[in-house]
């Protein structure tokens, strides 16, 4: 008899709890809430945030490392899946204007569970204090000199109505790896159309430019505001533009 997988088939009430641990975490990668090549969370994470022990954790993760799904090396556990999630030609990589042209960058990123800057709260409309998911997205080059860098918080409306950005919450210790590059993508899943409003201005006494980037929906709700310092020279500038929901 064929050895079956998680993918093979994906109902799971009569299984024992790691496999369906593992087909879960399995939706997770392929939905790239963990892209393709990053590191897993470790297991008292991954246990936490799917509310079972570190043993169902270290099962589950046995039965994808067995079916070549997750690779685990000096580095830990990573997703090995073949190709890439399928985007539509319009989708946008988040946060924009993020990705530098040189390809020797070192990125890193990395997600906080914490009180926003105040400018960001006001943006929002969150109350004084009041904690939120934090992006934190640093681009070096390889002498180490910071080449972009940008602090994004979101509204609690962009964490109750998208699935995938509400997953963060259990996992955000500002140390895991956190790439959320389709995060746009699941906001027009959501339903929501993405208006983005983006102000350019020089950095003074520097040879770099800062964007401040609010984005909300269809019905004006702010969803995220995001800061980018790029090292570059540009004259200041302001533009707009909107994506649709997905239909």
């Amino acid at each position: 008899m064929a050895r079956t997988t998680p993918h093979d088939h994906p109902q799971t009430e009569d299984r024992p709890l790691y496999w369906r641990i593992a087909t879960e975490l399995l939706a997770e990668l392929r939905e790239g809430v963990i892209p393709p090549g990053e590191r897993l969370p470790g297991e008292r994470q991954l246990a936490a945030h799917f509310g079972v022990s570190r043993e169902t954790v270290r099962q589950a993760l046995e039965v994808l490392r067995r079916d070549g799904l997750v690779a685990t090396d000096r580095r830990g556990s990573h997703a090995n899946l073949s190709g890439h999630p399928m985007e539509d030609p319009v989708s946008l990589a988040f946060p924009v204007g993020a990705r530098t042209a040189d390809p020797c960058a070192v990125d890193r990123a990395t997600v906080t569970w914490e009180t926003p800057p105040p400018e960001h709260a006001e943006a929002l409309g969150l109350a004084p204090h009041r904690p939120t998911l934090v992006h934190r997205y640093e681009s070096a080059a390889p002498d180490g000199r910071t080449l972009r860098a940008a602090v994004t918080s979101f509204s609690a409306v962009a964490l109750s109505e998208v699935e995938e950005l509400g997953r963060y919450r259990d996992r955000a210790d500002g140390a895991a790896a956190a790439q959320l590059r389709r995060a746009y993508d699941w906001m027009r899943k959501a339903g929501l159309s993405l208006h983005h409003r983006d102000s350019i201005t020089q950095v003074a006494d520097a040879a770099s430019v800062r964007v401040t980037r609010r984005v909300h929906d269809q019905y004006a709700r702010p969803l995220e505001i995001t800061d980018l310092v790029v090292d570059a020279q540009q004259d200041a500038l302001v533009y707009e533009f909107t994506v649709p929901a997905a239909s």
